[in-house]
């Protein structure tokens, strides 16, 4: 078969022939909307569909991952960012007092010193942060979006959970820790029907564990009744009596309103608290006494109250409780006794089987091992 002869376009006008047809170009194929590879394991929607929390950026592993990121850098951040304010508070606001704690006081200290301070702290806020976000996620299938909460309940590991309950065990003081049950209920979601399927036995189980409870503080609310103390009774007696009720989805009407007030309204309560453990010193408080040397005169020495920073083999740095800062020599120190604080003199006069109510379990148990010594003249 011929080849068909090869055609050369004349050149318009030539002999009346037709201009060549030109040929628009061919676009290159492109692929539906359904066959564009997924950004990051997202599959974006067909055009005219609304991103809705399935279709687009609500989607709940993008919301999980979300939300674990702001639970984890508010637990590294906020200890970070209060250990910073308390040495700014601690050096009276003065940049280059702050300077000098900056370089003596160690993050090793500084971080046992947050721990032992603002462990309560910490632990508060995660024990209400779990025991709403237990509620809130039980309730959350009555809301158009779940609270914040709610997901970071979801998203945390359960070793997590525990440990920081078993945290607020230690550290927070007796007489708060009935708390402790229902907010142990509202995070785990336990219900008196877990007891036993029978009613009877399951109230016969209740109305005997309550009333043991009661027997083991019947010292303890009796004193409290005589010294006319009533916030001791009612916080324990009422909470184990609220755990019955805690669990469980809550009706449309309350979770509405409840969610972001209690949401704010921890975030309100972390601030305030926050206050005291922020200007609580970094360092022990001291009161030294210093004189010149080879001078025996009482009336020759002088007692300086505040805390030591540093000490060398020339001077002993002594921020003082009035503010500034003291060098004074080594060859004048005479003395020194610890003192404690104002904040740590109790208030109530009560005890629970030889524990004070205002100890925790943590302190009771150092006061066991080493009873509280009696405080120095100097330190009043």
């Amino acid at each position: 078969m011929s080849a068909a002869p090869a055609t050369v376009p004349e050149e318009p006008g030539a002999g009346g022939s037709p201009p060549p047809v030109l040929r628009a170009p061919v676009q290159p194929s492109v692929p539906p909307p359904s066959a564009l590879p997924s950004i990051a394991g997202r599959v974006e929607p067909p055009p005219g569909t609304l991103r809705t929390q399935t279709t687009g950026g609500w989607d709940p592993a993008e919301r999980r991952a979300r939300a674990s990121q702001s639970f984890w850098t508010a637990v590294v951040g906020v200890p970070a960012i209060f250990s910073v304010l308390r040495l700014g508070i601690e050096a009276g606001g003065e940049l280059q007092t702050t300077l000098l704690l900056v370089a003596n006081v160690g993050p090793v200290n500084l971080l046992a010193g947050f721990l032992t301070t603002a462990a309560r702290l910490l632990s508060t806020v995660l024990v209400a942060v779990f025991a709403l976000g237990g509620v809130l996620a039980a309730s959350g299938h009555r809301l158009t979006r779940r609270p914040l909460f709610a997901r970071w309940m979801e998203i945390t590991p359960g070793w997590f959970v525990a440990a920081s309950f078993l945290m607020a065990l230690v550290t927070w003081p007796l007489l708060y820790l009935p708390l402790l049950l229902p907010t142990v209920a509202a995070a785990f979601q336990l219900r008196p029907e877990r007891l036993h399927e029978r009613p009877a036995l399951r109230v016969l189980i209740l109305v005997a564990a309550y009333a043991g409870y009661l027997w083991l503080l019947v010292p303890t609310l009796r004193d409290a009744g005589r010294q006319g103390e009533p916030l001791p009774i009612v916080l324990l007696v009422v909470p184990p009596l609220l755990a019955l009720f805690v669990a469980g989805p809550l009706p449309r009407v309350v979770i509405q309103p409840l969610a972001p007030v209690t949401q704010l309204a921890v975030l309100v309560v972390l601030v305030w608290a926050a206050l005291p453990v922020i200007s609580t010193p970094v360092l022990p408080l001291t009161v030294t006494t210093v004189g010149e040397p080879g001078v025996t005169s009482a009336e020759a020495t002088e007692e300086i109250r505040g805390h030591v920073v540093t000490t060398d083999d020339v001077n002993m740095v002594i921020l003082q409780e009035r503010g500034g800062v003291r060098y004074v020599p080594v060859d004048q120190v005479r003395g020194q006794v610890l003192c404690p604080s104002e904040e740590e003199l109790p208030r109530y006069r009560l005890r629970i089987h030889d524990f004070h109510v205002e100890d925790s379990l943590l302190e009771g148990l150092g006061r066991r091992v080493r009873p509280v010594h009696r405080v120095d003249a100097a330190c009043r």
